[in-house]
């Protein structure tokens, strides 16, 4: 029962992160081909950076992992009566907190837009300020919404909380068609956050009967649990979070359009993560903590084994694709006229660099879940925020030598070394309890690493063999074939190695095609 919800949830999850990436390609096609890879772009990317802060510091992102199984253990012990209870109570808490935390950045916005980006100009500050505070609200709607859909995803409804998303990305997108400005795309951003996280998961929850009151009973005792759950993530800085800030603030020292550059290089490599990674993080998460409830700790370890050998196998090829021919993908995505060859060739580079870390990135969301299963979200934190203070010398140390290329380097490096020992800790913490179960790792590593060197061989065979030609359907079909055959080849040449997973996802396309 517990792999076909999964199976069920990751179907829907799946299809609504596939189609958020699409239309994030769309978006970034829309953004690229109207900022390019400027000053204008420059700032926009990095007016994301406090609205995150501010998401991250109310644990905005890990609103399901902490709320859900505080919800279901009142379903579970105390009836529906007893669970609304907890959600009125810690939706008028954040309601309250989320009011006063966004008054306040946006005064300190002025003051704390240096900190951000210490390579910008008096007058890049100025519009970066503007912007800030334009995107700073959406985080109210995204962190409220964010609870309206963990409610739903509690009671095993993940439709509207996997498919509102999409609103927000069609909001930025015609955000921008309309002002083709930065500014533009700002006020798309507030405005897709109301319409799709926030109005759709509300909507839902109404028709459920699951609308909030307020409550102001700051004693509640499932407050404090969830305020207890959360610390670790709102006091930790995880690498997970602030790779990204990390990495525009210090390419605002290399030069005008680095931040841009390496935003979209990272944006490509985030479509498959997304697809793979969060799909799968997602949609196993209520049966991992179910199974935990019902003291079935070995079986949800072996659960997450298994999903997480078929998220490795999907994320190597998307790797082998990557790796093939990034750089005709990112001509056909940002076009050639507001970013020059040189530019797309940049971004091709860092695609590659950064994909490195593609398999990594997609696992710890589903390794860092296997913690907040068994309710511990300390583990997960302090090692992202020990991962970050020890890495971020080195991303300036890197930046100097090497400029954005070493930026890249650097974040793959530190994304492997969490996503590693996060697995260790994982595996040690359920062997204290008894109930780890053996992976195997080691063949599965030599045969699919194997298999990632021959098929990114081939891709880069087939786009070299190709004429060079820079016209949209030369660079369609380089693109395509390039990254089709690499990703294809890796699947392959993996089954062929007996790779069990790789074998499985052959003969579901098989059948799928008689």
């Amino acid at each position: 029962m517990s792999n076909r919800a999964i199976s069920i949830a990751a179907l829907i999850w799946g299809t609504s992160i596939f189609l958020s990436r699409i239309i994030g390609l769309v978006r970034e096609a829309v953004i690229g081909r109207t900022l390019g890879a400027g000053p204008d772009a420059d700032v926009y990317w990095t007016a994301f950076v406090l609205p995150d802060f501010l998401n991250y510091l109310l644990a905005g992102g890990a609103l399901s992992i902490v709320f859900i199984p505080i919800f279901q253990r009142q379903l579970s012990r105390h009836g529906e009566q007893q669970a609304r209870e907890t959600f009125s109570t810690l939706f008028s808490f954040l309601t309250l907190l989320l009011l006063l935390a966004t008054l306040a950045l946006h005064f300190a916005a002025p003051a704390l837009v240096a900190l951000v980006a210490p390579g910008f100009s008096p007058a890049q500050l100025e519009q970066l300020t503007a912007l800030t505070r334009i995107i700073l609200p959406a985080q109210i709607f995204h962190i409220l919404g964010g609870l309206f859909s963990a409610a739903l995803q509690a009671r095993d409804s993940h439709t509207v909380p996997a498919f509102a998303p999409l609103i927000y990305t069609l909001g930025i997108i015609a955000g921008g068609l309309l002002s083709s400005s930065a500014e533009g795309f700002a006020w798309g951003v507030l405005a897709g956050s109301i319409a799709g996280p926030f109005l759709l998961p509300l909507l839902a929850c109404a028709r459920r009967g699951l609308l909030p009151r307020p409550r102001w009973n700051f004693r509640h005792p499932d407050l404090s649990d969830y305020l207890a759950r959360s610390l670790p993530i709102m006091l930790g800085f995880s690498i997970i979070a602030v790779d990204d800030w990390i990495l525009r603030r210090e390419a605002t020292l290399i030069d005008s359009g680095a931040a841009s550059t390496i935003t979209y290089a990272k944006n490509l490599m985030k479509v498959p993560m997304g697809v793979f990674g969060l799909a799968l993080g997602v949609a196993s998460f209520p049966t991992l903590a179910r199974l935990v409830a019902e003291g079935q700790v070995a079986r949800m370890h072996y659960t997450l084994l298994g999903t997480l050998r078929t998220l490795f196998v999907l994320s190597f090829a998307a790797q082998a694709a990557l790796s093939a021919n990034a750089t005709d993908l990112a001509a056909l995505i940002y076009g050639r006229t507001r970013i020059d060859a040189e530019a797309l060739q940049t971004i091709g580079a860092l695609t590659t660099l950064v994909s490195i870390a593609l398999a990594a990135w997609s696992a710890q969301t589903l390794l860092a879940r296997g913690f907040y299963a068994l309710g511990n979200t300390w583990i997960p934190a302090v090692l992202g925020t020990f991962v970050a203070l020890l890495f971020f010398p080195l991303y300036g140390l890197l930046r100097e030598h090497y400029g954005l290329f070493g930026l890249a380097i650097a974040s793959s490096l530190a994304i492997l070394l969490y996503t590693f020992a996060l697995n260790i800790l994982l595996d040690r913490e359920l062997a204290r309890r008894g109930e780890r179960v053996d992976a195997h790792w080691n063949p599965f590593f030599v045969r699919t690493l194997v298999a990632l060197g021959l098929a990114i061989g081939l891709g880069r065979a087939v786009a070299w063999v190709l004429p060079d030609d820079p016209s949209l359907l030369m660079t369609g079909l380089r693109a395509g074939l390039a990254c089709g055959s690499a990703a294809v080849g890796f699947l392959i040449a993996a089954a062929m190695l007996e790779v069990g997973e790789a074998r499985s996802l052959l003969q579901r396309v098989r059948r799928l095609r008689s």
